[in-house]
């Protein structure tokens, strides 16, 4: 009965994988109606990772101005309004199934694989000073910041701009699938591994 279920009861999630064996388990595509889960599932900082990962991506767009401990842009359009997210998700799969041809879960999810940083950079302390060190990224992180870099892409680009916000989360995801450096998130991740290679 379960397998038969769609997401937003429109499209087919039962044919699409993860491709990538870092981050599979950390990216739950089941079978689910409408994803609003209200973290049921969440009781320590890893259960997250049965939360379903359209639910992450809207949790994503209810906070879009933070950077870090900087709030570039104002935060104070996050109201918790999740019906406000549900429709720019449903539309920005919309728009991506209009203009790809394709299913849109499917491009989300390989864009998501695309744009997941594999390094970075962390300091290490040694002698009373602090070194630049290469690390692999932890596989729940590279999900996270893979998220985090397109949420924030698609409100810079539709920020004191007449492009609406699922517009630009539609683009971001199609730039990401298509390896495209107009994405943010693909531009954040090489950025990424650029430093972690200079920091061997």
């Amino acid at each position: 009965m379960r397998a038969n279920l769609k997401l937003f009861n429109r499209w087919d999630i039962s044919t699409v994988e993860v491709k990538d064996p870092g981050i599979k388990p950390y990216v739950n595509i089941k079978p689910i109606i409408v994803p609003r889960t209200g973290g049921r599932n969440v009781k320590t900082q890893f259960h997250k990772s049965k939360t379903p990962i359209f639910e992450r991506l809207m949790n994503k767009l209810m906070v879009p101005g933070h950077r870090a401990k900087k709030h570039k842009l104002t935060s104070g359009h996050a109201t918790g309004k999740s019906n406000n997210v549900y429709r720019i998700v449903y539309d920005a799969l919309n728009i991506i199934e209009k203009n790809t041809k394709k299913n849109p879960v499917e491009v989300f999810i390989t864009a998501l694989e695309n744009a997941a940083p594999r390094e970075e950079v962390t300091a290490i302390e040694y002698g009373g000073a602090r070194y630049p060190q290469a690390i692999e990224m932890a596989p729940q992180r590279r999900v996270d910041v893979a998220l985090r870099q397109m949420v924030q892409g698609a409100y810079q680009k539709t920020f004191k701009s007449k492009k609406k916000i699922e517009e630009g989360l539609a683009e971001e995801i199609i730039a990401a699938y298509n390896l495209d450096n107009k994405s943010t998130a693909i531009a954040k991740k090489l950025e990424f591994e650029r430093q972690a290679d200079a920091s061997r």
